[in-house]
């Protein structure tokens, strides 16, 4: 089988999808199973995994949905507020959708570089491996420091790189990105994906 590990869903919305700049026009509009199915079935894509694009638990509920109507979505890699007094209760609540595997936090977003250090947070993230969820890292180079300071704290959980911490290929500035993922890969509990790239070369 062929899993395509990272694919968003969506009906446009010009707040929810603010990082979709003019360069990326091409994505304004909607983008929904219906459209990926005939691209899956032309290039012997077998499944794939629906990752967040909003911070909302409105988020996780809709891709859930897609991924209960159409068979083909096996995972989903959803949102939940980890800095939430209420995180525990969330977690055990979601345990209830087989299809969710884990969820992600826009951190790439945040100005703080060290904001996966934060104690709300870490406390957050340290509750995942009890109820099975693996947890999606999204951040630019600059914060890969804090990433891997997060995975050496937490070994029993299960982490995924996204975009492979998105080096600037662009400017071919990689030489730091290159240390700190070569630290990061050494860690058992750390997988990578492989995916977005074409976003931070030269168009």
């Amino acid at each position: 089988m062929i899993v395509d590990a990272h694919q968003h869903f969506w009906y446009y919305n010009t707040q929810k999808h603010a990082w979709i700049n003019d360069e990326m026009a091409v994505l304004k509009r909607n983008f929904l199973p219906t459209d990926l199915q005939a691209v899956y079935q032309k290039n012997g894509i077998d499944a794939c995994v629906a990752v967040q694009a909003d911070q909302s638990e409105a988020e996780t509920d809709f891709l859930l949905e897609l991924a209960e109507e159409y068979d083909f979505i096996k995972g989903v890699v959803g949102w939940v507020d980890l800095c939430s007094e209420q995180i525990e209760e969330r977690l055990a609540y979601y345990t209830q959708f087989p299809k969710l595997k884990g969820f992600r936090h826009v951190v790439q977003d945040e100005p703080d570089p060290e904001f996966m250090l934060g104690t709300h947070f870490s406390e957050g993230l340290s509750l995942l491996s009890k109820y099975n969820f693996t947890y999606d890292i999204l951040i630019f180079p600059t914060q890969l420091e804090a990433a891997i300071k997060t995975v050496q704290r937490l070994p029993n959980q299960k982490f995924v790189l996204d975009h492979i911490a998105k080096p600037y290929i662009k400017k071919g500035a990689i030489d730091a990105w290159k240390k700190h993922i070569r630290k990061l890969a050494s860690y058992p509990n750390v997988y990578c994906k492989v995916s977005g790239m074409v976003t931070e070369a030269d168009w």
